[in-house]
């Protein structure tokens, strides 16, 4: 399977640069999988489309302010740091720039010396291991010098960090927003709820890895990162009773769905687990528990576009993608949704 076979033209203008004024006013192009049959709607009559008894899994992962701007010691030349894993015993793996500068043994001042860093190895990958040096609680020194680290195809400053974040995001962890939770509000949430489905909640820590384009021309040759994932035990008891009763587990996000993708036994059976996940899907995959998904548009040539493919099948998706494009629609991580069902 090529990878070009995942390739769509874009116009640079449809690249959502900032979040809606309104989180529930995005656009939603429905799609139906089987027919490949779709409409246009607003994101506030989600409800429309969700029956009772179905499931709504949510991924509740924070995005840490994980972008930080220091000087490297001695000298003082500028420098940026991206935080992505948290590998335990203050080191973290991180993405460095300009990385000509930071070998191993390199020292970092951030916020005059209120956080320092050293680099203390380089990774195969040329991401980096960092150890920091700070006084207090680690995360409440991010949050006075971090930065949130937007997709660098958004070129717009931020005003408000929270928009960045999902209205029921509480684990911190991520690198980048599971965007498609981007749309709710808690009064959506609780529309949704009065209707008669359950809200159930996974953990998936969101790497930037996610929105790299597939660079090998086999889309098989491709490797995945790795990302940490939690289904809790009342979610995994939440969804097999919907599977039993008859509803549809309808997953939030490519994040939601590779969480609960990668946990869940053959019959579709899901158990509670937490660990690392690599998991790849693309056309050809066999979906054991998801039933439904709610999804942004995604970059051409990404890994994402390649499991939505594999949901609804590429022709389907692609010919969507083309609607949105004449219609208009907003794309990527402050874009426009679908829902496919």
């Amino acid at each position: 399977m090529k990878t070009t076979d995942f390739n769509y033209e874009l116009p640079q203008e449809l690249i959502a640069q900032t979040p809606a004024e309104r989180r529930d006013s995005s656009r939603l192009l429905c799609l139906d999988r089987v027919s490949g049959e779709f409409s246009h709607h607003r994101f506030y009559e989600l409800p429309d489309f969700l029956r009772e008894g179905d499931c709504l899994i949510l991924n509740d992962s924070r995005v840490l302010p994980a972008r930080l701007l220091g000087q490297r010691l001695p000298g003082g030349g500028a420098c940026e740091v991206l935080l992505l894993i948290d590998r335990g015993g203050d080191i973290w793996e991180c993405i460095v720039r300009p990385g000509k500068h930071l070998r191993e043994g390199a020292r970092i001042s951030f916020g005059g010396g209120e956080l320092t860093a050293e680099v203390t190895e380089v990774l195969p990958d040329g991401n980096r291991l960092v150890r920091f040096f700070y006084e207090g609680i680690f995360l409440e020194v991010l949050e006075r010098l971090g930065k949130m680290p937007l997709p660098p195809y958004i070129k717009a400053e931020l005003n408000d960090r929270e928009r960045y974040q999902t209205v029921y995001s509480k684990v911190n962890g991520s690198a980048a927003a599971p965007t498609a939770g981007l749309h709710f509000t808690h009064e959506l949430l609780d529309t949704i709820a009065a209707k008669g489905v359950s809200l159930g909640y996974v953990t998936l820590h969101v790497g930037l890895g996610t929105f790299r384009p597939v660079k090998e021309d086999e889309v098989e040759a491709h490797e995945m990162h790795s990302e940490y994932c939690i289904v809790p035990e009342e979610t995994a008891t939440l969804i097999n009773k919907t599977k039993k009763t008859g509803g549809r587990v309808v997953c939030v996000g490519t994040t939601s769905c590779r969480t609960l993708e990668s946990w869940a036994e053959a019959d579709g059976t899901m158990r509670a687990s937490a660990g690392w996940t690599d998991i790849y899907i693309y056309p050809g995959y066999r979906f054991k528990v998801m039933d439904a998904l709610i999804t942004n548009f995604h970059l051409p040539q990404s890994t994402l576009l390649m499991l939505v493919s594999a949901f609804a099948g590429r022709e389907h998706v692609l010919a969507a993608y083309e609607e949105a494009v004449r219609k208009k629609y907003r794309f990527f991580s402050f874009g426009d949704a679908m829902f496919i069902s």
